[in-house]
């Protein structure tokens, strides 16, 4: 058996600090974002209101086709493009039949299907074969338009982080607010408001 030479460290011992390291790593990670989570709470922001480079900017360029096989009182509903966008307040959700935050939502989107002038369309995201149909005969219509979207292209052009989200589309077609989250009964006159909002403002674009 060979003698350690003097000065020298034990077999494996200069892999130590590098795993505690490791270790350490996500407690450290966990540490930062939970002090800033405390931080966006005590200062009074919105978690859920992350936000977006579109704000104040027009609609990016989309055209979906319908999902098929949905009828509302017998007649196909229509897809959905971004010149649809424009002309009266629009509100856009972005929904998807695995999403199951959106099946918690629904409800409030057809109780704002029902208030007066505001147009409530969706954009169906990354759903498979006839899923969004059945999903949104299931539940209920809220939707005047609903645009396929099985790619996903036109919600990543749109920035989506995570379904459901709401888009605010003031009548020039430019994004006015963006839910992120969902529509509750505890938010549900704040958003109303927001909505109202952009039908009277002039956005500040970038």
């Amino acid at each position: 058996m060979s003698a350690q030479a003097p000065g020298s460290l034990p077999p494996g011992s200069g892999d130590r600090p590098r795993r505690s390291l490791l270790v350490l790593l996500p407690v450290v990670v966990f540490a930062v974002l939970a002090v800033t989570f405390f931080v966006r709470l005590r200062s009074g922001a919105d978690p859920q209101a992350l936000p977006s480079a579109l704000i104040g900017k027009p609609a990016p360029a989309f055209a979906l086709g319908p999902v098929p096989g949905l009828e509302a009182d017998g007649k196909p509903v229509p897809g959905l493009s971004s010149a649809d966008l424009k002309g009266q307040v629009t509100v856009l959700n972005v929904f998807a039949s695995w999403c199951a935050p959106c099946q918690v939502e629904h409800p409030m989107l057809m109780r704002l299907a029902q208030e007066p002038g505001i147009r409530l369309v969706g954009i169906d995201y990354k759903d498979p074969g006839d899923a969004g149909r059945r999903w949104l005969e299931r539940h209920g219509l809220p939707f005047a338009a609903v645009g396929a979207d099985p790619s996903g292209r036109a919600g990543i052009d749109l920035g989506v982080y995570g379904v459901p989200e709401t888009f605010i589309i003031g009548p020039d077609g430019v994004i006015r607010d963006k839910l992120v989250g969902i529509l509750t009964p505890e938010n549900y006159a704040s958003v109303l408001g927001r909505i109202r909002a952009a039908g009277r403002t002039t956005p500040v674009t970038n």
